[in-house]
């Protein structure tokens, strides 16, 4: 027998980066903001300007989003998964479009790149605004997949008044950035939460996941 002790086994891989965990309890696409308290008072006009050459691309990413939605469809119907690699590209599409979005209504002065980096999970490139989602690929419910288009209308009605309510808010807060260079915290809570509201909406409507997206603003 030998005195040498055995050779050490070899190392071990490391695990591969897996993003967050999924939120316990939660809904599995999550907005968290960073927002600044004061924003420049030509933000009002000058955010909108800026976020031009992004509207043009997300006007274009949108397009993408519903072509691959509709195939998302077919596949779920058919097939009962989705891929993971179309659900990650429709990820990309939802976080810039919010990233967009929040920076178009001058909630923060900080510039979003112009990021395609199609995960599921944020890169983390962006500190005012990040973007999460847990897509679902395999056991999706075909039933609910093949109707989701009527499944989504209540919500729909309801983000009508919404949206409706929320003209006032960005009137108002139009002026109080003009004058006081801050938005109210009421209603930025009320603007964020619209937000986080179309982030679930839509990563349901597109198929990320099978769960209904809850009513309302509530993280």
């Amino acid at each position: 027998m030998s005195d040498f002790p055995p050779p050490p086994p070899p190392p071990a891989f490391p695990p591969p980066p897996s993003g967050p965990p999924a939120p316990s309890g939660g809904y599995p696409a999550t907005l968290t903001v960073n927002l600044p308290e004061k924003v420049g008072r030509w933000r009002v006009i000058g955010n909108i300007i800026l976020a031009i050459p992004h509207l043009i691309i997300l006007y274009v990413l949108n397009i993408v989003a519903q072509v691959l939605g509709f195939v998302a469809w077919l596949l779920g119907v058919f097939t009962g998964s989705v891929p993971e690699g179309i659900l990650n590209v429709i990820a990309m599409v939802l976080r810039y479009q919010t990233r967009v979005g929040i920076f178009a209504l001058y909630l923060t002065e900080e510039y979003p790149p112009f990021a395609f980096e199609s995960t599921a999970h944020d890169p983390g490139d962006y500190a005012s605004v990040r973007v999460d989602f847990w897509p679902q690929t395999e056991g999706r419910n075909r039933l609910t997949i093949f109707f989701r288009l009527f499944m989504v209308i209540p919500h729909f009605i309801a983000l009508f008044f919404v949206v409706i309510a929320f003209y006032f808010v960005l009137l108002i807060a139009f002026f109080a950035v003009l004058i006081l260079g801050r938005w109210p915290s009421g209603l930025r809570d009320f603007a964020v939460g619209l937000h986080r509201w179309s982030v679930r909406l839509y990563a349901y409507f597109y198929l990320l996941t099978d769960e209904y997206p809850p009513f309302g603003f509530s993280e």
